[in-house]
């Protein structure tokens, strides 16, 4: 009797055993999940990009090539190659990007000096190297490069930028460099940007306040000066102010912006139905194609897409809170870089559509026409999704060894 009562004892404990692994498993999976919210989001994203290029790219499409669908193609080329180059990035531990972050900027240097040797110029820019039937834009490069320099800097000098003005200028005296070259291309656009999001990771990272007023006001003078020597920089300025002062000049891309948007109005002139796409809106496809979105479809429309633009952005910012809590210092000053890059080009893009800002070269991310810009964005958002899953795995294995 005592024996069979022993025995019972081992089975009930061996059940228990059983069904406290079970669950553990079943809360790490639950952990580990990748962020399906974000993954939805960026895949929409990429979905209505397609569409709306195919909308608004035809009629350039068959003028330049005789082919409707000649951009069309080539978007959706780009797609695949994104797509591709996002399940191998997927696989790539945030440590890897870290250890050859470096040696990214070094090439990236490199590629911004071949494009002023060997690129294509087009529209008075010398941007693209091409390589085939591919074209490459080593500006976009520059922008990830950047962030993951600068994301490894404060890793390993985070008490520097914070203690001493010296830490502070050194990622912005690569800065500069990376500025110079792309001044030479010209591309002021992703100057500002660059500019922007690396004040931002340092603020992330909690310089001092008088630092960023050092930098902030010379930086400002400067762009100011480069604005006024430029004239054509100039006439863009002007041209914001006031741009049916010269409507089929200076002024005529905004002009054909604004008309856009108020043929669409609230709820859009239907899929397909714009008429500033029939190549009276410049640069329809790539630049202002959320001029084309607010016509097809409105305000609601715009206010869709900006609104899942911007919960990306959000997203992203909190992964890095989440990786900065778990000391992924690396991972963290990452995502919130990311996160900042993917809304404040956003907010510059629709900017210049809407006329509250001067015309300038950038995309709108995942949605306007550009093998370069989708691509590098879809491996930054790659990024984040390798981010959330390993903050999610520390978090699970916390959980484990806890219970």
């Amino acid at each position: 009797m005592h024996i069979a009562n022993h025995q019972s004892l081992i089975r009930i404990i061996k059940s228990l055993t059983r069904w406290m692994m079970c669950k553990n498993q079943q809360v790490r999976e639950d952990i580990i999940l990748y962020d399906r919210t974000l993954l939805w989001l960026i895949l929409g994203l990429v979905i209505i990009g397609f569409v709306m290029v195919t909308s608004a790219s035809m009629t350039i499409g068959h003028r330049l090539s005789g082919d409707p669908f000649f951009f069309v193609k080539r978007e959706a080329l780009y797609i695949l190659l994104a797509l591709t180059v996002a399940q191998i990035t997927l696989r790539i531990p945030m440590k890897l990007w870290q250890q050859y972050s470096n040696k990214m900027l070094l090439i990236t240097m490199i590629l911004l000096l071949l494009v002023l040797i060997l690129g294509r110029s087009a529209n008075g820019a010398s941007r693209w190297i091409i390589i085939g039937p591919i074209g490459i834009q080593p500006a976009e490069i520059s922008k990830l490069s950047l962030f993951c320099y600068l994301s490894n800097y404060l890793v390993r000098k985070i008490h520097e930028v914070r203690n001493n003005f010296w830490g502070f200028w050194k990622p912005m005296s690569v800065l500069l460099i990376l500025a110079t070259l792309l001044l030479a291309q010209p591309d002021l656009g992703t100057i500002v940007i660059m500019f922007v999001i690396s004040l931002a990771m340092l603020f992330i990272s909690g310089a001092k306040l008088w630092h960023f007023l050092l930098i902030i006001g010379p930086s400002i003078s400067t762009v100011t000066l480069l604005i006024l020597e430029k004239p054509y920089r100039m006439r863009r300025v002007s041209s914001v102010w006031n741009p049916w002062m010269d409507p089929f000049g200076n002024g005529y891309q905004l002009t054909q912006s604004l008309m856009a948007f108020g043929r669409g109005q609230v709820w859009g002139q239907g899929l397909g139905n714009s008429v500033q796409k029939l190549e009276y809106l410049p640069a329809a496809h790539t630049d202002f194609i959320v001029s084309i979105i607010g016509e097809e479809l409105g305000y609601i429309g715009v206010f869709i897409v900006l609104l899942m633009i911007f919960s990306i952005s959000f997203r992203a910012v909190k992964i890095g809170q989440s990786a900065l809590k778990l000391n992924q210092q690396f991972s963290g000053f990452l995502a919130c870089a990311i996160g900042v890059w993917f809304g404040f080009q956003t907010l510059i893009n629709v900017g210049v559509a809407a006329g509250i800002l001067p015309t300038k070269g950038l995309t709108l991310p995942l949605i306007s026409y550009g093998g370069s810009s989708l691509i590098i964005m879809s491996i930054a958002m790659t990024c984040l999704l390798r981010i959330d899953h390993e903050t999610r795995l520390a978090t699970s294995q916390a959980f484990i060894r806890g219970s």
